[in-house]
């Protein structure tokens, strides 16, 4: 399991910036709190070789799915807490804030202001993220 700015990461198939080069369906990780994104590390050396071969042909763009087979994609992410597999990114950012508040009670019990300040902020980011996706969301609901 893969945690960033202690929130779990969530795993999904996204998009990667390389440089000059964009690689699409990559296996990835991403926090929803920080918006670190990493490589998932089970394919992080396939990943390195595909974009190596990118930049020696001066790709603008790849097609991660096109050169690498992952036989394993359905354990890839048994490690992570969470999977976006198409889903709704708001129930993701509810569950994420549910586990938040939970350790927030945890945190209080044990009376640990430290560690209450930070699951505070955390739990202020996931409320702006859910209330940004929620508008665009809606936005795009209206144009449609």
């Amino acid at each position: 399991m893969s945690y960033c700015c202690g929130a779990g990461m969530i795993g999904t198939i996204g998009s990667v910036r390389h440089q000059r080069t964009l690689v699409r369906n990559v296996p990835i990780l991403f926090c929803p709190v920080c918006d670190r994104t990493e490589v998932h590390p089970k394919i992080e050396g396939e990943y390195e070789i595909l974009v190596e071969y990118a930049h020696g042909d001066h790709a603008p763009e790849v097609d991660f799915n096109d050169f690498v087979n992952i036989d394993h994609r359905e354990d890839l992410f048994d490690n992570c807490t969470m999977i976006d597999d198409g889903g709704s990114m708001d129930d993701i950012l509810r569950q994420q804030i549910d586990i938040a508040l939970d350790l927030l009670g945890v945190a209080k019990a044990l009376q640990d202001e430290e560690w209450r300040n930070a699951l505070k902020d955390r739990l202020q980011r996931l409320s702006e993220r859910l209330k940004q996706y929620n508008k665009r969301k809606e936005i795009s609901q209206r144009s449609a």
